[in-house]
Protein backbone atom coordinates (compact mmCIF):
# COMPACT_ATOMS: atom_id res chain seq x y z
CA UNK A 1 0.00 0.00 0.00
CA UNK A 2 1.25 3.60 -1.26
CA UNK A 3 2.26 5.19 2.35
CA UNK A 4 0.44 8.60 2.80
CA UNK A 5 1.85 11.33 4.59
CA UNK A 6 1.67 11.45 8.35
CA UNK A 7 1.17 13.82 10.44
CA UNK A 8 1.93 14.01 14.18
CA UNK A 9 -0.32 15.66 16.79
CA UNK A 10 1.27 15.58 20.67
CA UNK A 11 -0.55 16.89 23.07
CA UNK A 12 1.69 18.05 25.67
CA UNK A 13 -0.09 20.83 28.01
CA UNK A 14 -0.74 18.11 31.01
CA UNK A 15 0.18 19.05 34.18
CA UNK A 16 2.71 17.36 36.47
CA UNK A 17 0.08 17.36 40.08
CA UNK A 18 -0.06 13.91 39.72
CA UNK A 19 3.74 13.65 39.88
CA UNK A 20 3.48 15.86 43.00
CA UNK A 21 5.61 18.51 40.95
CA UNK A 22 5.25 21.23 39.78
CA UNK A 23 7.14 20.83 35.98
CA UNK A 24 4.73 19.30 33.24
CA UNK A 25 5.05 15.76 33.17
CA UNK A 26 6.51 16.09 29.43
CA UNK A 27 8.93 18.35 30.68
CA UNK A 28 10.83 16.13 33.02
CA UNK A 29 14.14 14.90 32.08
CA UNK A 30 14.95 10.83 31.79
CA UNK A 31 18.45 10.02 30.44
CA UNK A 32 19.01 13.65 30.73
CA UNK A 33 16.18 14.75 27.66
CA UNK A 34 12.81 15.63 28.40
CA UNK A 35 9.99 12.94 28.24
CA UNK A 36 8.59 14.88 25.58
CA UNK A 37 11.72 14.60 23.27
CA UNK A 38 12.07 11.29 23.89
CA UNK A 39 8.37 10.17 22.69
CA UNK A 40 9.34 12.68 19.40
CA UNK A 41 12.20 10.97 18.59
CA UNK A 42 10.37 7.48 18.38
CA UNK A 43 8.52 9.21 15.63
CA UNK A 44 11.08 10.83 13.71
CA UNK A 45 12.52 6.75 12.91
CA UNK A 46 8.71 6.99 11.18
CA UNK A 47 8.92 7.14 7.18
CA UNK A 48 6.31 9.47 5.48
CA UNK A 49 6.14 11.61 8.25
CA UNK A 50 5.30 15.00 7.29
CA UNK A 51 4.66 17.66 9.79
CA UNK A 52 4.65 17.69 13.92
CA UNK A 53 2.11 19.48 15.50
CA UNK A 54 2.25 19.65 19.55
CA UNK A 55 -0.04 21.51 22.07
CA UNK A 56 1.38 22.61 24.97
CA UNK A 57 0.20 25.59 27.87
CA UNK A 58 1.39 28.89 27.08
CA UNK A 59 4.57 29.27 29.34
CA UNK A 60 6.47 26.07 27.50
CA UNK A 61 5.73 27.17 23.97
CA UNK A 62 9.04 28.86 23.04
CA UNK A 63 11.26 25.61 24.54
CA UNK A 64 9.09 23.33 22.49
CA UNK A 65 9.66 25.21 19.25
CA UNK A 66 12.85 24.91 19.99
CA UNK A 67 12.79 21.45 20.74
CA UNK A 68 11.09 20.81 17.36
CA UNK A 69 13.12 22.78 15.00
CA UNK A 70 16.28 21.07 16.59
CA UNK A 71 14.36 16.89 16.12
CA UNK A 72 13.09 17.85 12.60
CA UNK A 73 14.90 20.43 10.45
CA UNK A 74 13.38 19.35 7.45
CA UNK A 75 9.71 19.08 8.43
CA UNK A 76 6.70 21.48 9.01
CA UNK A 77 6.35 22.06 12.61
CA UNK A 78 4.30 24.07 14.92
CA UNK A 79 3.53 24.64 18.61
CA UNK A 80 0.04 25.53 19.16
CA UNK A 81 -1.48 26.61 23.02
CA UNK A 82 -2.93 23.46 24.94
CA UNK A 83 -7.03 24.48 25.69
CA UNK A 84 -8.74 23.07 28.79
CA UNK A 85 -9.07 19.66 27.98
CA UNK A 86 -6.85 17.10 26.05
CA UNK A 87 -9.94 17.12 23.15
CA UNK A 88 -9.23 20.88 23.15
CA UNK A 89 -5.70 20.79 22.60
CA UNK A 90 -5.96 18.15 19.99
CA UNK A 91 -8.45 19.98 18.19
CA UNK A 92 -6.52 23.38 18.23
CA UNK A 93 -3.38 21.07 16.68
CA UNK A 94 -5.90 19.72 14.03
CA UNK A 95 -6.52 23.41 12.59
CA UNK A 96 -2.69 23.29 11.43
CA UNK A 97 -2.64 20.41 9.78
CA UNK A 98 -2.59 20.76 6.08
CA UNK A 99 -4.26 19.02 2.81
CA UNK A 100 -1.62 17.38 2.25
CA UNK A 101 -1.84 14.83 5.37
CA UNK A 102 -3.66 11.61 4.73
CA UNK A 103 -3.08 10.58 8.12
CA UNK A 104 -3.27 11.82 11.43
CA UNK A 105 -1.45 10.53 14.48
CA UNK A 106 -2.16 10.90 17.85
CA UNK A 107 0.51 10.51 20.81
CA UNK A 108 0.21 10.81 24.55
CA UNK A 109 3.68 13.26 24.90
CA UNK A 110 4.41 10.89 28.02
CA UNK A 111 4.81 7.41 26.22
CA UNK A 112 8.19 7.58 25.32
CA UNK A 113 8.84 3.60 25.13
CA UNK A 114 6.63 3.36 22.33
CA UNK A 115 8.22 0.69 19.46
CA UNK A 116 9.01 2.34 16.46
CA UNK A 117 7.93 -1.25 14.81
CA UNK A 118 4.00 -0.78 16.39
CA UNK A 119 3.75 2.48 15.22
CA UNK A 120 4.30 1.20 11.96
CA UNK A 121 2.19 -0.97 12.06
CA UNK A 122 -0.59 0.67 13.11
CA UNK A 123 0.20 3.19 10.41
CA UNK A 124 -0.25 0.33 7.94
CA UNK A 125 -3.47 -0.87 9.62
CA UNK A 126 -4.67 3.02 9.90
CA UNK A 127 -4.33 3.18 6.07
CA UNK A 128 -5.92 0.18 5.03
CA UNK A 129 -9.68 0.50 7.71
CA UNK A 130 -9.86 4.35 8.45
CA UNK A 131 -8.45 4.39 12.11
CA UNK A 132 -6.02 1.85 14.46
CA UNK A 133 -4.93 2.24 18.07
CA UNK A 134 -2.22 0.57 19.60
CA UNK A 135 -3.37 -1.69 22.75
CA UNK A 136 -2.70 -4.47 24.78
CA UNK A 137 -5.20 -6.91 26.11
CA UNK A 138 -6.75 -6.87 29.40
CA UNK A 139 -4.42 -8.97 32.06
CA UNK A 140 -6.95 -8.50 35.24
CA UNK A 141 -10.25 -9.23 35.40
CA UNK A 142 -12.66 -5.88 35.21
CA UNK A 143 -15.84 -5.09 36.57
CA UNK A 144 -19.06 -2.79 36.44
CA UNK A 145 -19.87 -0.97 39.11
CA UNK A 146 -23.27 0.54 40.15
CA UNK A 147 -23.72 4.04 41.62
CA UNK A 148 -23.21 2.26 45.57
CA UNK A 149 -20.27 0.12 44.24
CA UNK A 150 -22.15 -3.19 43.84
CA UNK A 151 -20.79 -4.84 41.58
CA UNK A 152 -23.08 -5.61 38.23
CA UNK A 153 -21.08 -6.74 35.54
CA UNK A 154 -18.46 -9.01 34.73
CA UNK A 155 -17.57 -8.47 31.10
CA UNK A 156 -15.76 -11.32 29.61
CA UNK A 157 -11.78 -10.35 29.85
CA UNK A 158 -10.76 -12.10 26.47
CA UNK A 159 -12.51 -9.69 24.29
CA UNK A 160 -11.09 -6.29 26.41
CA UNK A 161 -8.21 -3.66 25.56
CA UNK A 162 -6.67 -1.14 26.94
CA UNK A 163 -6.63 1.18 24.45
CA UNK A 164 -3.01 3.55 24.31
CA UNK A 165 -1.46 5.77 21.63
CA UNK A 166 -0.58 6.43 18.74
CA UNK A 167 -4.22 6.42 17.75
CA UNK A 168 -4.14 6.86 13.73
CA UNK A 169 -6.92 8.00 11.27
CA UNK A 170 -7.60 9.09 8.15
CA UNK A 171 -7.34 12.30 8.20
CA UNK A 172 -10.72 13.69 6.57
CA UNK A 173 -12.38 10.90 9.35
CA UNK A 174 -10.69 12.61 12.62
CA UNK A 175 -11.46 15.96 11.13
CA UNK A 176 -14.97 14.85 10.92
CA UNK A 177 -15.11 13.48 14.15
CA UNK A 178 -14.03 16.39 15.72
CA UNK A 179 -16.89 18.84 14.34
CA UNK A 180 -18.97 16.08 15.69
CA UNK A 181 -17.49 16.19 19.00
CA UNK A 182 -17.96 20.06 19.03
CA UNK A 183 -21.27 20.78 17.48
CA UNK A 184 -23.01 17.83 20.10
CA UNK A 185 -20.70 19.18 22.96
CA UNK A 186 -19.32 15.43 23.20
CA UNK A 187 -15.97 14.85 25.26
CA UNK A 188 -14.23 11.01 24.59
CA UNK A 189 -12.04 9.35 26.70
CA UNK A 190 -9.70 9.37 23.70
CA UNK A 191 -9.45 9.86 20.11
CA UNK A 192 -11.10 6.84 19.19
CA UNK A 193 -14.11 6.95 20.69
CA UNK A 194 -15.04 10.60 18.55
CA UNK A 195 -14.12 8.60 15.71
CA UNK A 196 -16.45 5.29 16.49
CA UNK A 197 -19.31 8.27 17.16
CA UNK A 198 -19.50 9.40 13.35
CA UNK A 199 -19.15 5.31 12.41
CA UNK A 200 -15.70 5.22 11.58
CA UNK A 201 -14.15 2.28 11.81
CA UNK A 202 -11.02 1.62 14.51
CA UNK A 203 -9.30 -1.74 14.49
CA UNK A 204 -6.94 -3.04 17.32
CA UNK A 205 -2.80 -3.46 17.12
CA UNK A 206 -1.44 -5.26 19.53
CA UNK A 207 0.92 -3.36 21.40
CA UNK A 208 3.59 -3.55 24.14
CA UNK A 209 3.22 -2.84 28.05
CA UNK A 210 6.45 -0.59 27.81
CA UNK A 211 4.39 1.53 26.10
CA UNK A 212 2.71 2.65 29.15
CA UNK A 213 1.85 6.29 30.22
CA UNK A 214 4.10 8.15 32.59
CA UNK A 215 1.05 9.12 35.24
CA UNK A 216 2.18 8.88 39.04
CA UNK A 217 5.60 8.88 40.59
CA UNK A 218 6.13 4.99 40.66
CA UNK A 219 5.69 5.18 36.59
CA UNK A 220 8.54 7.76 36.36
CA UNK A 221 10.82 5.40 38.41
CA UNK A 222 9.98 2.55 35.89
CA UNK A 223 10.75 4.58 33.00
CA UNK A 224 14.13 5.63 34.73
CA UNK A 225 14.48 2.31 35.31
CA UNK A 226 14.17 1.23 31.98
CA UNK A 227 15.88 4.21 30.52
CA UNK A 228 19.06 3.19 32.47
CA UNK A 229 19.14 -0.94 31.20
CA UNK A 230 18.76 0.81 27.12
CA UNK A 231 14.96 0.46 26.52
CA UNK A 232 15.35 3.77 24.65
Amino acid sequence: MEKQQLALIIPAAGSGERLGGDVPKPYLKIAGKTILELSLLKFKQVPGLGEVIVSTSKNFMAQTEVLLNKIFPELKTYVVEGGKERQDSIRNALNKISGKTGLVAVHDAVRPFVAVVDIEKCVDEAARWGGAVLATRAKDTIKVSGPDLEIVQTPNRKNLWQAQTPQIFWAALIREAYDNAEKYNIYGSDDSSLVEQVGGKVVLVEGSDKNFKITYPLDLKIAEYLAKSGEL
